[in-house]
C-alpha cells in the first residue's frame, strides 16, 4: 500500500470515528438510548412490585447467603461543576423457614460544590414461617436527608426517620389464585427534624397484601401499609391491575395513595400506567 493509500485509509477510520462519536453523543443516540433504558427499568421495576414474591407460604427462595451490588458515579467540569454518586446494595440469607433480607441504597449529588441531595435509607426484614399460614416477622427502617434543614413543614422535613418493630403475621387466603396476607406491629418509631429536635415513640405498624387473579392474562393487587404514632398517622395503599394483552404486550394501571395527617394537605394521589410491548 502507498504512503497516500495510507493516508486516506487513516482519514477514513478518523471520520468513521468521529461520525460514531458524534452520533453517540453530539447527535444524541447515547443519551437517548441510556433513557430508553432507564425508562425500560422502570416500567419493569413497576410490574415486579405487584408480584409479591411472598405472597404464597413459606417463599422457596434460594438457600444461603445471595444478593447485588451497584455503584453509579458521574462527574462534570467545564461550564457545570456536578457530581452524581449512587450505591445500592441487597442481601439475604435463607436457611430453611428462617428469610433475612438486607438492603441499603446511597444517593448523592453536588452541583457547583453544593449538596442536592443527600440520602441514605436502610431496611432490614426479617421473617419465620411456621407453617403455611402463620409467620413472624422483624422490620427495621432508617432514611436520612441530609438535607432536610426546614423544621416548619411537620411530616416532610424529617432528617432522620426510624422505625423499629415485631410482630406476627398470617395468611387469610392462600390458593394459586388469591392470596391475602395481614399482619401488625409494635415498634419504636423515631424522628428527627433538621434542626436537631427529635421525637421516639411507640409506632403500630398494620399491613395488608392482596392478590387476585382473574385469568391467565389480568391480576388485582392491593397494598396498604400503615403506621400510627403519637405525630401522625400514616398509610399508604397501592391499588393495581395488570393485564397481558398478548405475549408481547403488557400493562399495568396503578393507583397510590398517601395519606400523612401532619401534612396540610394530608393525601397525596398518583395515578401510573406502565406499558411493556415487545416485537
Amino acid at each position: 500500500m502507498t504512503q497516500n493509500a495510507l493516508l486516506v485509509a487513516a482519514l477514513g477510520l478518523g471520520l468513521a470515528a468521529t461520525s460514531a462519536y458524534a452520533e453517540g453523543e453530539l447527535v444524541g443516540t447515547k443519551a437517548l438510548s441510556d433513557r430508553l433504558d432507564d425508562i425500560e427499568t422502570a416500567v419493569e421495576d413497576d410490574f415486579e412490585r405487584s408480584q409479591d414474591a411472598a405472597r404464597f407460604s413459606n417463599p422457596e427462595f434460594k438457600q444461603g447467603l445471595s444478593g447485588s451490588a451497584s455503584l453509579s458515579y458521574v462527574g462534570k467540569t467545564g461550564n457545570s461543576d456536578e457530581q452524581d454518586f449512587a450505591l445500592g446494595l441487597r442481601l439475604r440469607h435463607a436457611e430453611g423457614a428462617f428469610v433475612q433480607t438486607l438492603g441499603m441504597a446511597i444517593d448523592f449529588s453536588e452541583t457547583e460544590g453544593a449538596a442536592t441531595k443527600k440520602d441514605v435509607f436502610g431496611i432490614y426484614d426479617a421473617n419465620y414461617y411456621f407453617n403455611d399460614n402463620v409467620y413472624g416477622f422483624a422490620l427495621a427502617r432508617f432514611k436520612k436527608d441530609g438535607l432536610a434543614v426546614d423544621a416548619a413543614i411537620p411530616g416532610e422535613a424529617f432528617a432522620k426517620d426510624a422505625y423499629l418493630g415485631f410482630g406476627p403475621g398470617y395468611r387469610v387466603i392462600n390458593t394459586p389464585d388469591m392470596t391475602w396476607r395481614v399482619q401488625a406491629g409494635i415498634g419504636v418509631s423515631y424522628l428527627e427534624d433538621g434542626l436537631g429536635n427529635s421525637t421516639t415513640e411507640t409506632g403500630y405498624l398494620a399491613a395488608s397484601r392482596f392478590f387476585y387473579k382473574i385469568n391467565d392474562n389480568v391480576f388485582v393487587s392491593n397494598d396498604t401499609d400503615l403506621l400510627k404514632s403519637d405525630t401522625a398517622l400514616r398509610i399508604d395503599n397501592d391499588l393495581g391491575v395488570s393485564v397481558k394483552m398478548t405475549d408481547t404486550l403488557s400493562t399495568r394501571i396503578s393507583y397510590l395513595s398517601e395519606y400523612n395527617d401532619s401534612r396540610a394537605i394530608r393525601t397525596d394521589n398518583k395515578v401510573g400506567l406502565a406499558l411493556v410491548l415487545g416485537f
